[in-house]
């Protein structure tokens, strides 16, 4: 049997109430079965090593593997070579090249409804005709939509029973034309308040939308180190703030930088479509950690408060020092947070003197100074 509980979840955060495999992922893998030594196995999705390596365990070699976030192509990488099983599979980007010929995925079903629709009609046109698509989540994070996502672009859809709170659907027979008329990523979308063009991929928080955090801040980002010649949008999303900051000021140059690759491509899309791609930098980074020591007069920041399913301020906690230790001597972190979180005290440790900049009901806006 696999030895699910060797996996660790390194770089990302590690607390007793996070885990690095769950029951969904043994019950793919059971399901799928000696599917998985087919050629053409794709594996999508995968937190921590889980599906891939409990597949390589099993004798598949050359698996096709695409993970969002960069902390978990880290922890895969690391967790295979605990195991002796590096080099059973590639990192691949979500496009053709990844499904292309796919005899089996084995895929973990994303939270985000828009994300499977991209997974599932880009499997639907450029698998094989015989493709089995063999999708798993917790069925606290599943929804009926799920089976309707997927049967859009493959004629026969099944879930299995659930085994431990986990349920797998079964997608089989894909349509090829109904996924390529589908096919609409990135989306695209004027915001007429920001007067922002954004473009979003599947995976993208909040799609081709402004979230209301992120509008609070928007709302004083005027006032933020005006006379900055150097920002960074940390944890950029889609790149609204840094097509923002671009656009309104063109002696600005901007760095985006998030771990996650749709939003990566998403805000690379923005900013061309906001004509700032020339001063927006967009990098795929763990924080900040490319970015040297004291380099940066002003850093912009709406985190996450959540890592995948559960509520946890770790990763806020990782970016307010991330942000205290590249920000220049008197540079400013701006960060919008939900009000309830309390995040100031942090701040001032990690960064320096905070002040409150505006509230609403729900959000609080705070600029934090370097010492």
């Amino acid at each position: 049997m696999f030895p699910y509980e060797r996996l660790r979840r390194r770089p990302d955060v590690e607390a007793s109430n996070l885990f690095a495999s769950d029951a969904a992922d043994r019950l793919l893998a059971d399901l799928a079965g000696d599917d998985v030594l087919e050629d053409g196995l794709v594996v999508i999705g995968d937190a921590y090593g889980a599906l891939t390596l409990a597949a390589a365990a099993r004798g598949a070699r050359g698996i096709r593997v695409h993970q969002d976030p960069l902390t978990a192509e880290r922890a895969l990488d690391a967790n295979a070579d605990d195991l002796g099983l590096g080099g059973t599979y590639e990192h691949r980007p979500l496009d053709a090249s990844l499904v292309a010929g796919a005899r089996t995925v084995l895929l973990r079903l994303p939270r985000n409804l828009e994300a499977l629709a991209e997974i599932a009609a880009l499997t639907a046109e450029h698998a094989d005709p015989r493709v089995v698509v063999h999708a798993g989540g917790m069925l606290k994070h599943m929804t009926p939509a799920m089976n309707g996502v997927l049967g859009e672009v493959f004629g026969d859809v099944r879930a299995s029973l659930a085994r431990q709170k986990a349920r797998v659907l079964t997608a089989r027979v894909p349509e090829p034309a109904a996924a390529t008329a589908l096919d609409r990523w990135p989306d695209r979308a004027f915001d007429a308040e920001t007067g922002l063009h954004v473009c979003a991929y599947g995976a993208a928080f909040a799609g081709a939308t402004v979230d209301i955090g992120t509008r609070l801040l928007l709302s004083v980002l005027g006032d933020a180190m005006p006379e900055a010649a150097t920002a960074i949008d940390l944890g950029c999303g889609t790149g609204v703030l840094a097509a923002a900051l671009a656009t309104a000021r063109p002696g600005l140059r901007v760095i985006a930088t998030d771990q996650s690759a749709a939003a990566v491509a998403s805000a690379r899309a923005t900013a061309s479509a906001n004509g700032v791609a020339d001063r927006v930098t967009v990098v795929r980074d763990d924080g900040l950690a490319a970015q040297p020591d004291g380099s940066a007069e002003l850093i912009v920041l709406n985190p996450p408060f959540h890592i995948g399913g559960a509520v946890h301020t770790g990763i806020a906690h990782r970016m307010f020092a991330d942000a205290g230790r590249v920000l220049a001597p008197g540079g400013e972190l701006w960060t919008v947070w939900n009000s309830h979180l309390g995040y100031r005290p942090a701040l001032e440790r990690a960064v320096g003197p905070t002040r409150q900049v505006a509230r609403n009901p729900k959000f609080t806006v705070t600029a934090s100074q370097r010492r």
